[in-house]
């Protein structure tokens, strides 16, 4: 069966720094976009940042680009979310997914993902 299964988060300081990992299993991903969405309390799901296959195709919020860098090493079936300079607003659930498609990945599209994660809580506190 499919799986991604995300770690990495916890509790940070404002300011300070986090890397999340979701590692995917189950089946070939070759040609596949990874990301990441999150969803914060009383909020809907957002997307947060998304890259190609080849990596050559990458996608981010305008509320995190500048802070957080994403990345992917297809070996693995790994993808990864750098988040420096954390704020209070970043606190949310993390959740990975994968999806054929990097354009509507890119187009926050949640709905349509082929796979998600189960998630991970990122706590950042002031």
């Amino acid at each position: 069966q499919v799986q991604l299964v995300e770690s990495g988060g916890g509790l940070v300081q404002a300011g300070g720094s986090l890397r999340l990992s979701c590692a995917a299993s189950g089946r070939s991903f070759s040609g596949y976009a990874m990301g990441w969405f999150r969803q914060a309390p009383g909020k809907e799901r957002e997307f947060v940042a998304c890259i190609s296959w080849s990596g050559g195709s990458l996608y981010y919020a305008d509320s995190v680009k500048g802070r957080f860098t994403i990345s992917r090493d297809n070996a693995k079936n790994t993808v990864y979310l750098q988040m420096n300079s954390l704020k209070p607003e970043d606190t949310a659930v993390y959740y990975c997914a994968v999806d054929r498609s990097v354009g509507t990945m890119g187009r926050g599209a949640s709905g349509s993902m082929d796979y998600w994660g189960k998630g991970t809580l990122v706590t950042v506190s002031s």
